[in-house]
């Protein structure tokens, strides 16, 4: 049963039916999925929730489908970890990690909104699905795609990560480079849309798609007791994100499913395209687009479509947003790993690394339940630390010349057991 009332501007409010279209045409705010929360209330309990499959679907009565999912009935409830190693380097009582690096099918948490979007589209009859990418995205439209047998158009800047192209082109998609930034691809692609009925994810279903994003954050609650943590770490590009983790606290609060939200939300950038951060703190209202250059390049949107809207959650939940260099997010990267075994691509050390910074600035407290969102999986990224991780030694298979390169401290472990036999 579908619970959806339509859809709505979100600065003018007016009012529309449910069709692919994303801008207000009398006032050119963004549309949103409006739903029938009562009625949802009195048919979803918690024990209803977690008697069901656990993907991403087990909250269907909050998404906006009409009848079941077209494609990725496998995605989502990814692990919630609680990072006890790391939380001993930073200092911290109680962390956790949502690790959206393992979702089916593509290993990002871009599998959620994409297969809420592809799903969509059948339902509104289209044969061919697009997107703007700057690679994650990319992954999963031709991964689904390519599982709901229709035909796709895949755009992104010319220069992506060699991990992001293969993992694109392996589903035999039509992926076009183009020679310029992200927001210039948006820009084309939004001409494209206008001439072409395709389904652009993240154009003409952007209200649909964004809602899978509520799925991240409906997980981190339920996954948590039915609470939520009191700080939030999420990376932002585009900053759709952010507002739904926040939206889809909100919503479970509202329809009584969780007793009350006490979560602080903090914002996530690199430095090299941190136009959200340095809006929060100049303290303006209005993002000034920039020319991203970091590694970060699934963050490396100059001019982000929610950025009004992710500094409007920020202030709302009374949190803060940051940002980090190249240098510290290879470091995040490798802290993450090294403590909890946990490969994240360039977004992840986005995260950890604004983590360990509000932490060291006393904006995040030491004592109170902190939660990092990784999004994505470290070998998408490989050319980030390719030179930042090491070598392999290289020996001939002999135990004499295996033995020259034991370090005393690694000795001792071969001391004991020798200790042991005799």
């Amino acid at each position: 049963m579908s619970y959806i009332k339509g859809l709505k501007c979100r600065e003018c409010k007016r009012e529309y039916a449910i069709k692919p279209v994303h801008v207000c045409e009398f006032c050119f705010g963004p549309l949103e999925v409006v739903y029938d929360y009562d009625e949802i209330k009195k048919n979803l309990t918690r024990a209803e929730i977690e008697g069901r499959a656990k993907t991403m679907w087990r909250y269907r009565e909050l998404l906006p489908l009409d009848s079941d999912p077209a494609v990725g009935r496998n995605v989502g409830f990814t692990p919630l970890i609680k990072a006890d190693r790391l939380a001993e380097v930073l200092g911290v009582k109680e962390l956790y990690l949502k690790n959206d690096a393992v979702n089916h099918p593509t290993l990002s948490f871009k599998d959620r909104v994409v297969s809420v979007a592809v799903s969509k589209a059948k339902e509104f009859g289209f044969e061919v699905i697009s997107c703007a990418s700057t690679g994650n995205l990319a992954n999963s439209v031709a991964a689904l795609a390519a599982e709901g047998g229709l035909e796709s158009f895949i755009f992104v800047p010319h220069d992506l990560e060699k991990g992001k192209i293969l993992g694109t082109l392996i589903y035999g998609t039509n992926l076009i480079g183009i020679t310029g930034s992200y927001d210039e691809v948006n820009r084309l692609c939004s001409e494209i849309a206008e001439n072409y009925r395709w389904a652009f994810v993240n154009i003409n279903l952007r209200p649909f798609y964004a809602e899978g994003s509520k799925t991240f954050g409906y997980e981190i609650a339920e996954q948590m007791g039915w609470r939520t943590p009191r700080h939030v770490v999420v990376p932002m590009a585009g900053g759709s994100l952010i507002t739904k983790i926040w939206k889809g606290f909100k919503e479970l609060e509202l329809i009584g499913l969780l007793d009350g939200v006490d979560s602080k939300i903090y914002g996530a950038q690199a430095s090299g395209s941190n136009p959200i951060v340095a809006a929060f703190k100049e303290g303006i209202d209005w993002i000034k687009p920039q020319r991203p250059k970091t590694i970060a390049k699934s963050l490396a949107i100059g001019n982000p479509a929610d950025g009004f809207y992710s500094l409007k959650t920020i202030r709302e939940s009374e949190g803060s947003a940051e940002d980090v260099s190249d240098e510290e997010i290879v470091e995040a990267m490798k802290l993450l790993a090294r403590t909890e075994g946990i490969f994240t691509e360039t977004a992840g050390g986005v995260t950890v690394g604004v983590t360990k910074k509000l932490i060291d600035q006393g904006i995040i407290p030491r004592d109170e339940s902190i939660l990092i969102s990784i999004t994505g999986n470290g070998l998408k990224t490989q050319e980030a630390i390719q030179d930042r991780v090491g070598r392999p030694l290289i020996i001939e298979a002999k135990f004499s010349e295996f033995e020259k390169i034991v370090t005393p401290n690694q000795r001792k472990y071969r001391e004991s057991i020798v200790q042991a036999t005799i």
